[in-house]
């Protein structure tokens, strides 16, 4: 039996009243506690049945509810209900076993925020779960989230929440892919994204005087708190900072650009049901073909992106575009 928002109304209800001392429940009377319990939270609600009471107390007497133990006293034909030990509550004891494997289920969605610094306790309770102080069942996994935690730099994300949420300049050894070496910089924290399963941090960077400079977390060496004074992010909404790009990488002083693909065969269905971007609009042209406009900067992961469908795809505009990943195309061609 699965536990929604009226079944722990109900069991709540029920269990107030198998331990009041003072007064018999006979199953009218349950009914109607609960029924004015459902109203009080919806106002629409059509009440409930003499059966669903009875499934709600059989539940309760069983390994998967609570194992209560009632006393079903008669008076003439009627049955009244109150429980053996009237000091007893469902709400003092352990978790039952549909509790506990929503409870597994919740903490598997929220374990992919470890890494972050109210989230520390996740970890922690996890080990719990697994080690059999609230053991769940041994259930297959049902769903699964596009996450790495063994991502390198993955690490240094709660630091630099911290330091965003606190203002606080971070100092950091940075060492970019093709560097033999890391250099040092310091960063005044403002925007934390992810993206392709990387997680990127933007902030000002006081050598160049860019306030949306951004680096990668799998690229830092080495992080710590600055003394420095922290320079307040300018008026940037980072809600739409992102609306014209794909990825995080904004080139600058670039306007969007109106770019048309073609692509063909069965990527068509993929590009239709998945569009590339908020700005696409798809036509069909026969059965075979999808045309496709965006309205969008060109930067790096878009032309990664494009490559991506390598002969899947024929670019009609802009004449920029086709000759960037015609020069892509050629220096692979070309490389030994």
């Amino acid at each position: 039996m699965a536990i929604n928002k009226h079944a722990l109304i109900r069991y709540k209800v029920l269990d107030n009243c198998f331990r009041n001392p003072y007064r018999r429940y006979f199953i009218q009377d349950l009914i109607e506690e609960i029924e004015i319990n459902l109203r009080e939270i919806d106002p629409k609600s059509k009440g409930i049945s003499r059966r669903q009471v009875f499934e709600d107390l059989h539940f309760m007497e069983s390994p998967e509810g609570w194992n209560i133990e009632l006393v079903k006293s008669k008076v003439g034909k009627r049955v009244y209900y109150r429980y053996s030990d009237i000091s007893f509550s469902i709400n003092s004891m352990p978790l039952n076993e549909l509790e506990i494997e929503q409870l597994h289920s919740a903490l598997h969605i929220l374990s992919h925020f470890r890494g972050l610094p109210q989230f520390d306790w996740i970890q922690e309770l996890i080990l719990k779960l697994r080690n059999g102080v609230i053991a769940p069942k041994n259930n297959p996994t049902i769903i699964d989230f596009d996450s790495n935690q063994y991502l390198k730099g993955i690490e240094n994300l709660g630091i630099i929440y911290n330091s965003i949420f606190y203002k606080k300049v971070v100092e950091i050894d940075y060492q970019p892919f093709g560097n033999t070496e890391a250099y040092k910089m310091y960063i005044h924290p403002y925007y934390l994204k992810q993206y392709n399963n990387r997680w990127f941090v933007f902030g000002f960077n006081p050598a160049v005087n860019k306030a949306d400079w951004n680096l990668a977390l799998d690229r830092i060496t080495s992080i710590s708190e600055s003394d420095q004074k922290y320079i307040e992010s300018p008026q940037i909404n980072w809600s739409e900072y992102f609306e014209d790009i794909i990825g995080v990488t904004k080139p600058i002083d670039q306007i969007p650009e109106e770019i048309t693909l073609i692509f063909n065969g069965k990527t068509c269905n993929y590009i239709e049901s998945k569009p590339i971007h908020g700005s696409q609009k798809s036509y069909w042209i026969g059965n075979e073909q999808l045309k496709v406009t965006l309205k969008i900067i060109i930067n790096y992961e878009f032309e990664r992106l494009l490559l991506s469908y390598s002969d899947s795809v024929t670019i009609i505009g802009p004449t920029t575009l086709k000759k960037i990943i015609k020069k892509r195309l050629q220096n692979a061609l070309n490389s030994n």
